[in-house]
């Protein structure tokens, strides 16, 4: 058998063109478009694949239930029926409040096949960020269970005068719902996709900001383009492998790869119900045959704890490749997965705004454990000089790059198809994030000789002690060379001298007593490996606060140690 070697990240990055990904899609037929859900089911059921599992749903208890190619394209259709017969119409939206469960990817697609808009919420969301992203997506139609509904729904109805139908799965609970499960009974598995145009609206999705209402992304169906693409060169995703993202639907990796970019590689998704638990996961990953993990540094950094033992004591040689989101990767751990997994774990760098992964390391490319990587073929990264606010500085409408070592703002030369075209309802907002034809993250970046990024922090995490800037994930990293500390949160507490003085909270791995002996061993380690950027101060925490997308959240730590207000924690894991 002939086997192709793959090209390099040079090679790529003198060839590749969005233009040409585009044509790796099929588009709708008779040149009717672009439709992200067609991309995703109905064009391998076309080319005759329609027997190949989509999607297996793994429960809690390890049951397993198979969705396949076929099976989902009338799943789909019937969904889209229902949204028709309710008058759903193009460009409305559509939210779910549903776990990892098969109505969640049903309802996904069916709303993008009728031209509506998928918008997910957590279901660990409370009954106030749930009142608060519904009426700001002004959606008409609500998926949830009946659980979910009566627990944080139903007192909400009154003021949300938009919300037209609430589709509940199993039986109604009282008259303000319909069943989703009878209406879907009832509908034809039947549908033709409007002709969609690839700048019609498609996903919408919520992203907090460190205060204030949260930001309503808006991203289109061209997006697919980028999610297609980035799955390939970042996540070395081919068709037919099994795939398991671990992101929640309710976050948008959990969207754009875990849900659209393995389907329209006619890859089997793999869908787990339960929370985190070390030997369960092993256990799936092992007995799924799972050949392209994604998952975030958090959980990596949870498995650090059980040590590389309880990964070699499953068959994990299906395991192609590992990718990890949602913060920086220590550099500890890209090193333990070596040693546990027996291949690195790849890093990788986008945002909400961004819609797709943008700095990657390329499965062909040399890995410099801390480093995201490299721009994503197609992408065009720079860092740029900041102004005093520790943003990109702007003058007459103009910003300037950056030399390598300096840190700046990360930027993104505007263009590839998954960026997002506005916040909802936020003009202004959305102009804000865009200078001189570069979008402007907000995170803080350096660029090396070779053109690889390291990640420093967010710009308003940023600490400013006695002159010098310092990014906690710098300090974070460092402490967790530590062998007592599994991960840490670092934050600038004010100080009448220095300005800001660092403080650090940290975990600690079993074994290890959160006495005063070992926090004296930590601010000498500190300062031996950091110098005048290290600790002054130590807290242990065995329960760092995380988002749902597994992000330590420094502004909730300095808002607790403060006695500040706390602000938007709706993203909060496990959030009231």
């Amino acid at each position: 058998m002939l086997h192709l070697i793959p090209p390099t990240y040079e090679q790529l990055r003198r060839t590749f063109t969005w233009d040409r990904a585009r044509r790796d899609l099929s588009g709708l037929p008779d040149g009717r478009g672009l439709n992200i859900a067609h991309e995703a089911v109905d064009r391998h059921v076309g080319a005759g694949l329609g027997h190949r599992a989509a999607l297996r749903c793994v429960d809690e208890d390890g049951v397993v239930t198979t969705t396949t190619y076929e099976q989902l394209r009338r799943e789909t259709n019937r969904f889209a029926n229902v949204l028709a017969d309710l008058g759903v119409e193009r460009g409305d939206r559509v939210m779910t409040l549903l776990g990892r469960q098969q109505e969640q990817y049903v309802a996904a697609l069916g709303t993008l096949k009728h031209g509506a808009v998928f918008s997910p919420l957590f279901s660990s969301f409370g009954p106030e960020p749930i009142r608060e992203r519904l009426r700001i997506s002004g959606a008409r139609v609500l998926v949830t269970t009946p659980f979910l509904y009566r627990r944080k729904v139903a007192a909400l109805l009154a003021d949300l005068p938009s919300l037209e139908y609430v589709l509940v799965v199993g039986e109604p609970p009282d008259e303000h719902t319909l069943s989703l499960t009878a209406e879907m009974a009832l509908a034809s598995d039947d549908y033709e996709i409007a002709p969609t145009d690839p700048e019609d609206p498609a996903l919408l999705h919520f992203t907090s900001g460190t205060t204030g209402r949260p930001k309503g992304a808006v991203h289109v169906h061209e997006a697919v383009v980028a999610h297609h693409a980035t799955a390939e060169l970042a996540l070395d995703l081919r068709p037919g492998d099994v795939f398991w993202c671990t992101a929640d639907p309710g976050w948008v990796t959990g969207t754009s790869y875990g849900i659209i970019a393995p389907l329209t590689h006619g890859a089997t998704l793999i869908s787990y119900a339960g929370e985190f638990d070390a030997r369960a996961w092993y256990q799936l990953l092992e007995a799924q045959h799972v050949n392209v993990w994604y998952t975030a540094p958090t959980a990596l950094r949870m498995l650090m704890k059980y040590g590389a033992g309880a990964a070699r004591a499953h068959d994990l040689s299906t395991l192609r490749h590992i990718a990890s989101v949602g913060e920086a990767l220590n550099p500890e751990v890209v090193t333990w997965g070596t040693q546990a997994y027996g291949r690195p774990i790849h890093d990788n760098w986008w945002q909400t705004e961004t819609g797709a992964i943008m700095v990657s390391n390329y499965a062909g490319m040399e890995i410099r454990p801390g480093s995201m990587g490299r721009p994503m073929p197609g992408v065009e990264a720079a860092v740029l000089v900041r102004g005093e606010n520790g943003r990109a500085r702007v003058v007459d409408d103009r910003v300037t790059v950056a030399g390598p070592g300096v840190t700046g703002e990360l930027a993104l030369r505007t263009g590839w198809p998954s960026m997002f075209r506005g916040y909802l309802g936020e003009e202004e907002r959305y102009r804000a994030c865009f200078a001189d034809g570069w979008y402007l993250s907000g995170d803080l970046a350096r660029v090396d000789e070779d053109g690889y990024f390291w990640f420093v922090g967010r710009a308003d995490d940023v600490i400013k002690s006695a002159g010098h800037l310092i990014g906690p994930f710098e300090v974070e990293t460092a402490l967790m060379e530590h062998p007592a500390v599994v991960e840490a949160g670092v934050i600038g507490k004010p100080d009448a001298v220095a300005g800001e003085l660092v403080k650090a909270f940290v975990t600690l791995r079993p074994g290890f007593e959160p006495d005063d002996a070992l926090r004296r061993d930590l601010l000498a380690f500190g300062r031996h490996r950091l110098g005048g950027l290290a600790p002054k101060e130590i807290d242990f925490d065995q329960h760092l606060p995380h988002t749902s997308s597994g992000k330590v959240m420094r502004r909730l730590l300095k808002a607790r140690e403060l006695g500040l207000p706390e602000g938007d924690i709706s993203t909060l894991e496990n959030a009231p």
